[in-house]
């Protein structure tokens, strides 16, 4: 099969392209075909004012599958993903029962490969995320694991968790770390600020997150592990993301778009849809997410997809749980945040997007993921970022319809999505 995209605008972070060109796929990887005539295409797509991107790679999705399939299931987490640009996503292990056995691993990588796109799932680091025992990291690994983490928690136990590094080094893998201080939260369930106040709601410091984003960095120094920092949300744990990038350790970040676009002073009442883990900080952290995303200290734009049922959002924070959806508004709220009004240039959107944490997660090389050098994997997402619309939750195609940002006005829509050359969403001229 023979697939022409023309006209569009090529973006490769990975070599630096940006340019007006066409882009071949032929039997399922980018083709080195240029000057070939349009006739010998088997499909045809016209790709005029659009951006043709690597296939989007999320580093944190949370599928709920297995034991949680009334929030979500594998299957409808990843039509959300393909939705939103996705071709490559990576499933925490907060399942029932923990993606702490390799039963589990395999359950979730087989449904996964059935969805059309790829599907990685992220190993528990302790049995039954109790921190108290390490989990089979090795085995976890032999079964398809591509990274550890307690997402959702923090392990503790400095001492459990140092091991853990210890080991996931001599693995040559990472943990993806959700830096929370769990004694500090006190039943906090929003930023502990003048906003809490004003709603008469218990906050959440800064504290929590910024002690164990020291702790692990000052853990990865001492082994040399691979440490990624889930969902920065603070001005300081940015600042010491960036000092420890600087003295050549092995870290990474991620930012999801709700830090980078909201703050607590656009939570307009005491809504569930509005909670998440971490909370929306103040102005001063939102301004530090988006240079950190600007100046590379963080090198990744992940969702936090996190689908709940109606009941279980809809109400005070009080008693929702922590979490909203995010594989159907990233590209809208990028293009419209970081884009539009902050300027950054398209190229490093898509390498946010896709070559970021593709290279995070070591499969830029492995799999070809995040590129469209010829060769390699044909993943691609085009997306139009003039198309100006309204946020829809009630269209989601994930189960779970808890936003912050329905009825928003934004601007970028995906209108391809490409997997192993299949085309999975869009319409063909031919």
């Amino acid at each position: 099969m023979r697939i022409l995209i023309k006209n569009g605008r090529v973006l490769d972070p990975s070599c630096g392209r940006d340019e007006i060109a066409n882009l071949w796929i032929a039997d399922g990887q980018i083709a080195d075909d240029q000057g070939v005539e349009e006739a010998v295409a088997d499909k045809v797509i016209d790709a005029t004012g659009c951006w043709v991107m690597p296939g989007l790679v999320d580093l944190h999705v949370h599928l709920r599958d297995p034991g949680l399939t009334y929030k979500e299931t594998v299957e409808t987490g990843c039509k959300a993903a393909i939705a939103g640009g996705y071709t490559t996503i990576f499933a925490m292990p907060n399942t029932k029962p923990v993606a702490d056995s390799e039963d589990v691993i395999r359950y979730v990588e087989e449904k996964g490969d059935k969805t059309g796109i790829h599907v990685h799932q992220v190993g528990a680091i302790t049995k039954g995320m109790e921190g108290k025992e390490l989990a089979p990291l090795k085995q976890l690994s032999s079964a398809g694991a591509i990274a550890f983490s307690e997402d959702g928690k923090s392990v503790m136990d400095s001492g459990i968790y140092r091991e853990a590094m210890i080991q996931t080094r001599q693995l040559g893998m990472p943990i993806f770390a959700h830096c929370e201080d769990k004694p500090l939260v006190q039943g906090g369930v929003m930023n502990m600020d003048e906003k809490a106040k004003e709603l008469s709601l218990p906050g959440i410091s800064n504290a929590v997150e910024d002690i164990i984003v020291a702790r692990d960095l000052l853990l990865a120094k001492e082994t040399g592990a691979q440490l990624h920092l889930c969902h920065c949300s603070t001005k300081d744990s940015v600042r010491m993301l960036r000092l420890a990038k600087r003295e050549g350790l092995a870290v990474s970040g991620e930012a999801c778009p709700h830090h980078f676009v909201l703050t607590s002073e656009d939570i307009p009442a005491d809504d569930g849809n509005y909670k998440m883990n971490p909370p929306l900080r103040r102005e001063a952290d939102r301004a530090a997410i988006v240079e950190g995303l600007r100046d590379g200290t963080l090198g990744a734009i992940a969702t936090d997809h996190a689908p709940h049922s109606d009941e279980e959002k809809n109400g005070s924070m009080l008693q929702a749980a922590f979490g909203i959806v995010g594989l159907e508004t990233v590209v809208p709220l990028t293009i419209t945040k970081l884009y539009r009004e902050e300027k950054f240039p398209a190229l490093r959107i898509a390498e946010l997007l896709s070559t970021g944490p593709a290279k995070i997660a070591g499969i830029l090389e492995g799999e070809g993921a995040g590129t469209l050098q010829p060769g390699t994997t044909a993943d691609v997402t085009i997306l139009d970022p003039e198309a100006k619309y309204r946020v829809d939750a009630s269209k989601f195609a994930s189960m779970g319809h808890n936003t912050p940002f329905h009825g928003m006005n934004v601007y970028g829509e995906v209108k391809y999505t490409i997997c192993d050359g299949n085309i999975l969403k869009g319409e063909l001229i031919k």
